[in-house]
Parts: C-alpha cells; sequence; structure tokens
C-alpha cells in the first residue's frame, strides 16, 4: 500500500507524530534526517512496525516522499555556534523532498525555528528544487509540535493543532490532514502567527522554570520551605501555574530570544536562559555545603547521582543537567557515580561513569546521595532511609526525608 504521509525526521517530533497517524489508519513512512534521539521504546517501535509504518532506505528511498500527500517535517533544530537554531538538517529534508516533491502535496513544517522560517527558508528551497510554486502548485504551512513526551494525559489525539498555511487553501488542506489525528484544530492566520505561538509556548515554559528556580535560591537563604510556599500557592484558581524549580533545564526545545535580530531580543527569555544556567553550579554548590554540614569534603566524596536523562521515565539525555552537574563534581575530586534505569552506560567528558548496580547498597555506601531525576521506579521513601545524605532537585521525596533544594 502506498504511504499517505511522510514524517521527515524521526525524533522526539517525528515519531510521535508518526505514532499517532498509525494508530489513526494512515499510511506512514519515515525518513530520517540525521541522528536523533528515539523518544519513543523498542516496543513502540515493533508495534508501529507491524502495522505498515515504513522507513525506505537505499537509493530508492527518497524517490518515495513524491508519492505521498501530505509530508510533515519534523527534523531537529539544536542551538547552533551562532546561538540561534541550526537550520541544517532541515534544509537537507527540504532539498530531499523537493526533489521528488509532486504538484497539489501538502508540505507542513512542525520543527521548532524563529518566526518566518517557512515563508524565508523553507519555500524557496522546495521551489527551487521542485519547480513548483507554494500556494499555487502545492501547499506549505507551519505547525508548532506539541509533543511531551512520556505524556500519558496529552497525547497527539486530544491535544488542539495550531496551523497557519501561507494562504486560506494552504491551511484548509493542513487543517484537513490533522483533523485525522486530533479533536481540535486551531487556524491562525499565517505562517509566522503558528511560528511565533512555538516561540511563546516554549519561552513560556523557560521563563517560569527560571522564576521558580530563583525562588529556590531565595527560599533556601531565608530559611523557608520552598515545596510548601508551591503547594499553597497553586491552590489559587486563578492568576497563577505551578512550576516546578530542578537542577537545570534540558530537552529539545531551546528557548529563543531572538539575538541577533534587533530591535527585536526578548530581554526577559535571555535573563531566563542565565537563570537556568546556572542551576547545576547551584546544585553543586548545595552538594558540597551539605557535605560541609556533615564533616565531610567534597574531594574524596562518594557521590550517588540518581536519574541522568532530561525527563523522568524516558531514556532521552538531550541537554541534560546531569553532565555538568558530574563534570563540576568530579573537577572537585568526588568520586561519582551514577544509577539510571534508562541509560545502561554514561560517558561523561569522555569518561566513563561507575553505574551502580544495586541502588539501595550504592545509595548506604555513598555519602551523599542526589536526586536529579525522580524516575516512577525510584522508591523515595526507601531510597531517603537507605542514603547517608539525600539531595532531592526535584521535590520528590516525603517531607522531611531529605534535604529538598
Amino acid at each position: 500500500m502506498p504511504a499517505d504521509l511522510a514524517v521527515i525526521g524521526l525524533g522526539p517530533y517525528g515519531l510521535p507524530l508518526a505514532q499517532a497517524a498509525v494508530a489513526a489508519g494512515i499510511p506512514t513512512l519515515g525518513y530520517r534526517t540525521g541522528p536523533e534521539a528515539d523518544p519513543l521504546t523498542p516496543a513502540e517501535v515493533r508495534r508501529m512496525l507491524a502495522t505498515g509504518f515504513r522507513t525506505p532506505t537505499g537509493p530508492t528511498g527518497p524517490a518515495e516522499l513524491g508519492r505521498v500527500r501530505t509530508a510533515v517535517i519534523c527534523a531537529p533544530t539544536p542551538p547552533g555556534a551562532d546561538g540561534g537554531l541550526d537550520l541544517t538538517q532541515v534544509e537537507a529534508a527540504a532539498r530531499t523532498l523537493a526533489a521528488h516533491m509532486r504538484p497539489h502535496t501538502t508540505v507542513i513544517l512542525e520543527s521548532p525555528v524563529r518566526p518566518g522560517t517557512t515563508e524565508e527558508f523553507l519555500r524557496p528551497l522546495l521551489e527551487q528544487g521542485s519547480g513548483l510554486r507554494a500556494g499555487r502548485d502545492f501547499h506549505l504551512a507551519y505547525s508548532p509540535s506539541r509533543v511531551d513526551p512520556g505524556n500519558r494525559d496529552f497525547t497527539p489525539a486530544n491535544t488542539p493543532k495550531v496551523i497557519g498555511g501561507l494562504t486560506p487553501a494552504c491551511t484548509e488542506s493542513a487543517a484537513a490532514f490533522y483533523s485525522r489525528l486530533t479533536d481540535k484544530v486551531v487556524r491562525a492566520r499565517g505562517p509566522r502567527e503558528a511560528e511565533t505561538v512555538q516561540l511563546l509556548e516554549t519561552n513560556f515554559r523557560h521563563v517560569n522554570i527560571a522564576l521558580v528556580n530563583e525562588m529556590a535560591v531565595l527560599c533556601d537563604d531565608l530559611g523557608v520551605d520552598l515545596w510548601d510556599v508551591l503547594r499553597c500557592a497553586e491552590t489559587k484558581p486563578f492568576g497563577f501555574q505551578a512550576f516546578r524549580p530542578g537542577p537545570g533545564v534540558g530537552g529539545h526545545s531551546v528557548p529563543q530570544d531572538l539575538t541577533g535580530r534587533a530591535p527585536h531580543s526578548l530581554r526577559m527569555v535571555e535573563l531566563a536562559q542565565q537563570v537556568n544556567a546556572q542551576m547545576p553550579r547551584y546544585v553543586v554548590q548545595r552538594a558540597a555545603a551539605l557535605l560541609n554540614e556533615h564533616g565531610k569534603s567534597a574531594r574524596g566524596a562518594r557521590i550517588l547521582l540518581l536519574g541522568v536523562t532530561y525527563k523522568a521515565d524516558l531514556a532521552d539525555q538531550q541537554a541534560t543537567p546531569a553532565e555538568e552537574i558530574a563534570t563540576r563534581l568530579m573537577s572537585m575530586g568526588a568520586a561519582v557515580s551514577y544509577h539510571d534505569p534508562h541509560i545502561p552506560s554514561w560517558n561523561v567528558a569522555d569518561r566513563p561513569v561507575p553505574r551502580a548496580d544495586s541502588l539501595y547498597e550504592a545509595a548506604a555506601d555513598a555519602d551523599l546521595t542526589i536526586l536529579l531525576q525522580q524516575h516512577r521506579t525510584y522508591d523515595l521513601q526507601g531510597l531517603s532511609v537507605k542514603a547517608q545524605l539525600l539531595l532531592d532537585t526535584r521535590g520528590a521525596t516525603p517531607t522531611g526525608a531529605a534535604h529538598r533544594l
């Protein structure tokens, strides 16, 4: 059966989309744009392949992109050397698609990008490579990815999808596709508005995490229980949304301050990046202070890190703060080990970090255990009893069971 949909980019944005499409009965093929973290379990991928999902490879693989009605580009856009977003994989995806694209195809970009990218960057690549005209010969639209890896409450099926097309007809063609996947489609005025939705949603998260991270530092200085403050504050039914502090911000959603596009720099986002980037260092400072309070030095201390992924219950290590924390602790002379049920081996600064086989024995043996990620397999009550010292950066342990951030 020929595929109806091509998902180009099979990382944290593309694979969940392909999974939702296959579940909706849409014949789907996937095309990789480069090395990408896999957000799905091997079992989930096997189920997709068993129900018709294909990933054509070899010299004839790209040609199959020309047989689909809808192509969604989900290539990653990691931070570039200039502080902006690296569009290398988006460009590669566009050139590959354009070489085989046929008239009447609907092309949708879901990768996180700056406003204007769909029209100013993607459109020329597609038109030059295909000889077709966007808005006349093929449809072009932008839709911000709203994937939350590991979230079982909100999936593509019940998460509204925002769409901004180059023309009203482009918007409607993209809406017709997404209506097969989700309960609600929201039409933006155009691609720039849809791209800016993604910008706002990502920056909203980073700015609010930065605020609560600053509150964590302040509350520690004041001797105030931040977690009790949050528990009380989140009972307010309006004007407040609870965010939680942590050891740093990881993941694939890169905050954008649009620096380099003056006068459009977002100063609040730039400041939020600075605050969040300081959290790994702050965690290390707290760890050293805790050891000192108990008559120990960081130098020579046995420190166990629990959970080294960027998000709970996932194997994804994209931009995880655990790496900087481990690096800083090792530079202080600490003997660092780790435990993570999702990460069988871990290298930091090209050095393998010893993995703890027996969690409780390792926690009992360590001078300090630091919870960086609260995977659901962790029995935090039991760990708090076994550990000599436990620093909880997620506020996940029972009150009074550990030292919390």
